[in-house]
């Protein structure tokens, strides 16, 4: 008997195979990339320590017996003017950093993505939207944070409410650019055609669309976040009753050891400096990885 496949001549080769998606093109051409990899890997790291800090070194509080002592096998970061331990500083600093990291850059994008996208998508918006994203970024950013920290009082949650609510227009303004775009192809027009409503096809085609755009604005506002609260802090903004590499800085100026103890800044800087370089270098990654120019197989 003669089956269907025979009585229409298909050949299981007649179907072209689906190949890869997007995510992974993405995920093979942002492993070619090493500095993007060794990205990744130092970005890990912090979290790891930020995460089990308690199992790494004890919350440093008090005062000890070793005061500036230089790096050794004992304080491999030495000790500051009171004789705690730079490194459990740092450690219990990466902890502190990485809250207002991750905290500040989601609540920011948070409102970001949501003013840009109701103000592409409601083009009788759009107009006001802009506007107030420009005034914003047209403000001087930091002196209204120090302002704005020093009237509210030194804590942790005024730290990310403060970072959160000053980087959230520069969100606004990448996203808005990336979903005009978006909201003017046809897809969209089909959208509504077959009846689908203006929450609907934001949720199901416009976000989606400028995820990659939001991707990159959450790692770069949390670099941003951090340089801002190790500046905060050091001005003496942050949190006295915790530890951030801004704060350990802040109390190696004020007791005028940055220049006779090197080390009490030197750690915290470098720590500083592989987070923010360590996200930079991943948005980047992201961004070539994402080209389909990159993904050559």
């Amino acid at each position: 008997m003669t089956s269907v496949a025979d009585a229409l001549d298909l050949q299981p080769e007649a179907v072209p195979a689906a190949g890869p998606s997007s995510a992974v093109q993405t995920w093979r051409a942002f492993r070619r990339n090493p500095l993007g990899l060794v990205a990744v890997f130092v970005m890990v790291v912090l979290i790891a320590v930020a995460f089990f800090a308690p199992l790494i070194k004890p919350f440093p509080r008090g005062a000890g017996t070793d005061v500036l002592i230089g790096p050794s096998a004992h304080h491999w970061f030495g000790t500051d003017n009171l004789g705690l331990d730079i490194f459990a500083q740092v450690v219990w600093g990466t902890r502190d950093s990485m809250i207002v990291a991750f905290a500040a850059s989601a609540l920011a994008v948070a409102i970001g993505v949501a003013i840009a996208i109701i103000g592409a998508y409601f083009r009788r918006l759009d107009t006001a939207v802009g506007m107030v994203v420009d005034l914003c970024l047209s403000l001087p950013v930091l002196p209204l944070m120090i302002l704005v920290a020093a009237l509210a009082g030194p804590s942790l949650r005024t730290t990310v409410l403060v970072i959160a609510f000053f980087s959230w227009p520069e969100v606004s303004r990448v996203v808005r650019s990336q979903a005009l775009t978006v909201v003017r192809l046809p897809y969209l027009d089909a959208a509504h055609v077959i009846g689908g409503g203006n929450w609907w096809i934001i949720r199901k085609h416009v976000i989606p669309a400028v995820a990659p755009v939001i991707v990159v604005s959450v790692v770069l506002t949390a670099s941003r976040a951090v340089l801002s609260a190790a500046g905060l802090a050091f001005l003496g903004l942050g949190d006295p009753n915790r530890w951030s590499w801004g704060q350990i800085l802040y109390r190696s100026e004020q007791a005028g050891a940055m220049q006779s103890a090197w080390w009490t800044t030197l750690f915290p800087s470098i720590a500083i400096l592989l987070l923010v370089m360590s996200a930079t270098l991943i948005s980047i990654a992201y961004n070539d990885a994402r080209d389909p120019r990159s993904r050559k197989d």
